[in-house]
């Protein structure tokens, strides 16, 4: 499912919510962390859980370290009596992209999207080689920011950018995020020491632990619930190769197909929410999604300012419909990503109704 096609249902995004992303959570579970934005989020639309046909979340058992976790959060929704649900292992704009194409099949009219992570308790850098080729790469034990920083060299040697190109993406997203209440670093910093050359301490993301939701709805239900939604004009997600030595580093073809599917380039944006956690990589999602100097690139402050795993890619989602919401935007870009380097990217396209 990519554009939305004539004749199918309009999908809203009506509401959105998100926790504070702190350095640690403490001893909070993920239900405890979770509560609140979902008691936010449906007081938003005046909902009740039983009001919601369908559910869907999206975590990582494996960052959690124990196997179905996800059956845990489920306390904080109310699974009794039965709720219709799924979950997938990975961020929650995943989640959101199921919960999209149940409601446009017609068998739900509202839909609860929600996504949680911890990262504080362990290594994140460590965790992540788990996620690579088993054969080849994870042997090697490279970490995530190695990894990227292999990107970022090779962006800087095939002339796209340099160290203070990228130090000033990092200012620039940090000065952004002064507004967001939400987000983990308000303020820009210094550079730092190089954490793996070329980048520095201020071109990687935060750790932090955080939640998010949105509830999505169709057609007059989602006027009713919301004074301007955010409507959904297409998604669409692909995937790189595994290996990365078959890979242009550089570029992000994934991207740009997820793009052109999901309908971005048919008509400018005026804002874009990417999910780029290293500097760098901002520099190869806006030559793969073609952003011009005119569209606003991460308001919210993006990832570099708050990076909760797998909670960030909805974040990002739920930050364009915010906007979209209030005003701010009449037609915004959405970008998720998880894996390596940029290896998987989902794109979303919102609308508001014309003033």
């Amino acid at each position: 499912m990519t554009r939305q096609a004539p004749g199918f249902r309009d999908i809203a995004v009506v509401a959105f919510a998100q926790t504070d992303v702190l350095r640690t959570t403490g001893e909070l579970s993920e239900v405890e962390m979770l509560m609140p934005v979902l008691h936010d989020v449906l007081a938003q639309t005046g909902l009740r859980t039983a009001d919601i046909d369908f559910t869907c979340s999206g975590s990582s058992d494996y960052l959690a370290g124990r196997a179905f976790s996800f059956t845990l959060a489920l306390d904080g929704v109310g699974a009794w009596p039965p709720i219709s649900e799924s979950h997938v292992e990975t961020d929650g704009a995943w989640a959101l992209y199921e919960a999209w194409t149940k409601l446009l099949t017609g068998d739900a009219d509202t839909a609860l999207v929600y996504s949680y992570g911890k990262s504080s308790p362990g290594s994140v850098r460590d965790v992540l080689t788990r996620q690579l080729d088993p054969y080849y790469v994870a042997p090697l034990w490279p970490d995530s920011v190695a990894l990227a920083a292999l990107q970022a060299q090779a962006l800087i040697d095939a002339g796209d950018t340099d160290e203070p190109a990228l130090a000033a993406i990092a200012a620039r997203s940090r000065t952004a995020a002064a507004a967001n209440p939400h987000a983990q670093l308000r303020s820009p910093t210094a550079q730092g020491p190089y954490v793996v050359r070329p980048l520095r301490t201020g071109d990687c993301p935060p750790i932090g632990d955080g939640a998010a939701a949105v509830i999505l709805a169709a057609g007059d239900r989602a006027r009713e619930l919301c004074g301007r939604p955010a409507w959904i004009r297409g998604v669409d997600h692909r995937i790189e190769a595994h290996g990365l030595g078959v890979r242009d580093l550089t570029d992000s073809p994934s991207a740009r197909l997820a793009a052109e599917r999901a309908g971005a380039f048919e008509r400018p944006v005026d804002t874009a929410e990417l999910h780029a956690p290293f500097t760098a990589q901002e520099v190869v999602l806006r030559k793969a999604l073609r952003l011009g100097d005119d569209v606003r690139v991460n308001p919210s402050g993006g990832a570099l300012a708050a990076n909760p795993m797998m909670a960030a890619g909805l974040v990002r989602i739920g930050e364009a419909a915010a906007r979209v919401h209030r005003g701010e935007s009449d037609r915004a870009l959405a970008h998720a990503t998880s894996g390596p380097c940029l290896q998987q990217n989902l794109v979303a396209v919102l609308e508001g109704d014309p003033r």
